[in-house]
């Protein structure tokens, strides 16, 4: 693809970003998980770094495997809609769950809806520009 095809959204290619939004939900897992006062700690505040860790991955394996970076890439998408899906979740229901937990819900579904924005953004700039070039 030639530079001006290559698809950004607010500076970074779809895989950087999921490199980006992985690597912080990985760090908010660790921190959460370190943070909490439950006793023994809960692995359960660690959700964010298993949801970030996979989407780190993907966006690593898609930058070094280009030929297959749409697989990569709708892998990733469907991980994005799991963190948005269980984000919301966990924000309906907030009974007595502490602001570690919340904080750890709203950053799912924040990270899974920009993640899945781009996506769907550069999924439709991908069909453009197929069909401008007639393949």
């Amino acid at each position: 693809m030639a530079m001006e095809d290559t698809f950004t959204f607010s500076g970074l290619t779809v895989p950087n970003l999921a490199k980006l939004a992985g690597g912080i939900l990985v760090l908010w897992g660790l921190a959460a998980y370190f943070l909490q006062s439950a006793d023994p700690p809960s692995i359960t505040a660690m959700i964010p770094a298993f949801l970030g860790a996979p989407l780190l991955l993907l966006g690593i394996l898609a930058e070094r495997n280009e030929a297959n970076l749409h697989h990569y890439m709708h892998a990733a998408m469907i991980v994005a809609l799991l963190m948005v899906m269980g984000g919301v979740q966990g924000l309906i229901d907030i009974g007595e769950k502490s602001n570690l937990a919340i904080g750890s819900h709203l950053i799912l579904v924040l990270m899974g809806a920009i993640f899945m924005t781009a996506g769907i953004m550069s999924f439709r700039h991908a069909r453009k520009l197929r069909e401008s070039s007639g393949v």
